[in-house]
């Protein structure tokens, strides 16, 4: 892979501000004063929030605890998205800190999966990097590493050590020379306007004819309602990692290095502010 390291860096250290408020009908003991945390895009809401939900804990009864969920705006957040997608999908045009609520009641079944333990994060997030690596190699990588070296990707991840996940994942994004890249790209577009979760299908980063394929052919292939038309007035922001990467970024580069850790690209599409 080419070596842009610091934007590695950067994707891996992007930080969202985060106030977390107990929800107003939850029953405590005394009141409970809300918890700021600067929150790892790359990471997941389950995997982060210990500190939070000991906080809360304090000042409730015991019996009243169960499983904790969050909440922006109504909307329950999916714990097994990454916590970067979560923002850009739903909160990408607010002010921040991102004002998430904590929940220990009403547990919302139709909306997210449970999670009753960091196992249930891990299994999660292998099934996401072996899925990938089927698209971009054959499965051939990940198969070919050993069992200590999945733990090494999971552990950096867990314990936000960029060398020690890099040392593993830098194999993931390799490919033979006489390649142009991936077999596949891995990625997934999420439409907060659509029922439908995400899009996801199979898209080659180089054209027949030898090209480099652009985020922008990515679009026009998948999702044209996406792109703004030429006279047209812009209708959409599609996001990754914050951003609003040009059009005619190489869909492989951008594969390399705006991956998350799961190796997918996760791509939002959300509408453009009118004010």
């Amino acid at each position: 892979m080419t070596d842009d390291k610091d934007v590695l860096r950067d994707v891996w250290f992007g930080r969202i501000p985060t106030c977390f408020m107990l929800y107003q009908d939850e029953i405590t003991e005394r009141e409970a004063e809300p918890y700021y945390l600067l929150l790892p895009r790359i990471s997941y809401l389950t995997l982060v929030t210990d500190k939070v939900k000991k906080h809360f804990q304090k000042v409730m009864r015991q019996e009243d605890v169960t499983e904790i969920w969050f909440e922006y705006e109504g909307t329950p957040l999916k714990w097994h998205f990454p916590i970067g997608l979560l923002f850009d999908l739903h909160a990408s045009n607010t002010a921040l800190p991102w004002n998430i609520t904590v929940h220990f009641k009403n547990f919302p079944e139709k909306d997210l999966l449970h999670c009753p333990s960091k196992d249930v994060i891990e299994a999660h997030f292998m099934a996401c990097v072996k899925e990938a690596d089927a698209l971009k190699h054959k499965s051939q990588v990940i198969n070919e590493m050993q069992k200590k070296d999945h733990k090494q990707l999971w552990m950096g991840l867990q314990n936000d050590k960029f060398d020690q996940f890099w040392a593993i994942n830098r194999k993931l994004m390799e490919y033979p020379p006489e390649d142009s890249g991936f077999r596949y790209i891995p990625f997934r577009i999420y439409q907060v306007t659509t029922e439908r979760p995400f899009i996801q299908k199979l898209f080659r980063p180089v054209a027949a004819n030898g090209q480099l394929n652009t985020l922008g052919d990515l679009l026009k292939e998948v999702c044209p309602a996406a792109i703004t038309p030429e006279d047209g007035e812009k209708k959409n922001q599609v996001m990754v990692h914050g951003i609003e990467p040009m059009l005619e970024t190489p869909i492989q580069w951008l594969s390399e290095h705006m991956s998350y850790p799961d190796n997918f690209l996760h791509i939002s599409i959300i509408p453009q502010p009118t004010d």
